[in-house]
């Protein structure tokens, strides 16, 4: 139904999906020239503001998704569009964490931050200031200017996902981001990034290998089968919008865990 707006003159219409992907598919080639599908068919749409999280066994093109969805790699077939616009290449619109948070050794947590700015011919001052707000909301305000070889494991990350949000991208592609560290500092970090997404307001797509990470983490699980990756299920994940450690104890984050760990275990798979 369409809304009215503020004048009451006219109706407006509802906002369309911030990520619409349609009939998308990836194929590689090997070198004696056979096609291999890696990926799709997929079909997706994600709203503003969402927290999509992604599993599935490995090779069945968890990465390869982001990758595409940020721009990195070409995609075989189907589109791609994030605020309308098809994604032909990496998008300023875009901001991506990785497993490492490749930092560079020689240069400040600051400056690490500021590295977007440099690379898109931002204005350096608001920029800067930007990169001020986001430390402090990482928690890093006090270690601006100490280098990534004085930073913990899920300090590094922080400073990485303060430099992926430091040109205000609409979305956060985030691929394993925490797969390195300890099981306490992840335990941690999983609270802080839930934390950042309601702060940032930004839509979130992140893959993980783990399901009870995704669970904590999603508003919805996107469950991927295995390679040729497609969607084997989209898991709508009721629980509430915050979120502390003590909520994977509870008996409805058990069945979601349950219900999303029976797709690979049906397959031979384990977690």
């Amino acid at each position: 139904m369409p809304t009215m707006s503020l004048s009451g003159s006219e109706p407006r219409a509802p906002l369309p999906a911030l990520i619409q992907i349609d009939g998308l598919q990836k194929h590689y080639r090997t070198r004696s020239g056979e096609s291999v599908q890696a990926l799709g068919p997929i079909d997706l749409t994600i709203d503003r503001g969402e927290f999509i999280t992604v599993v599935g066994p490995s090779g069945c093109g968890k990465s390869t998704l982001l990758k595409m969805l940020a721009g990195l790699i070409p995609r075989t077939s189907g589109t791609i569009r994030v605020n309308g616009q098809a994604i032909d290449g990496p998008q300023r619109d875009i901001g991506v964490v990785f497993q490492s948070p490749v930092l560079l050794p020689w240069k400040t947590t600051f400056d690490n931050v500021m590295l977007p700015a440099t690379v898109l011919k931002l204005d350096r001052e608001a920029t800067g200031a930007r990169a001020r707000q986001l430390l402090d909301m990482v928690g890093l305000a006090d270690f601006a200017n100490r280098y990534p070889n004085e930073l913990s494991g899920g300090m590094q990350q922080r400073v990485a996902i303060a430099r992926a949000l430091v040109h205000d991208p609409a979305v956060l592609l985030m691929d394993e981001p925490f797969g390195a560290l300890d099981a306490m500092t992840r335990e941690t970090m999983n609270v802080e990034i839930r934390r950042i997404w309601r702060e940032s307001g930004k839509t979130v797509l992140f893959v993980t290998h783990s399901i009870p990470e995704a669970v904590f983490l999603g508003s919805r699980v996107l469950v991927l089968s295995s390679r040729p990756g497609c969607i084997a299920e989209i898991v709508d994940v009721e629980l509430p919008a915050q979120r502390d450690l003590d909520v994977m104890t509870t008996e409805r984050f058990g069945s979601y865990t349950r219900r999303i760990r029976q797709h690979f275990q049906a397959r031979g798979f384990i977690e």
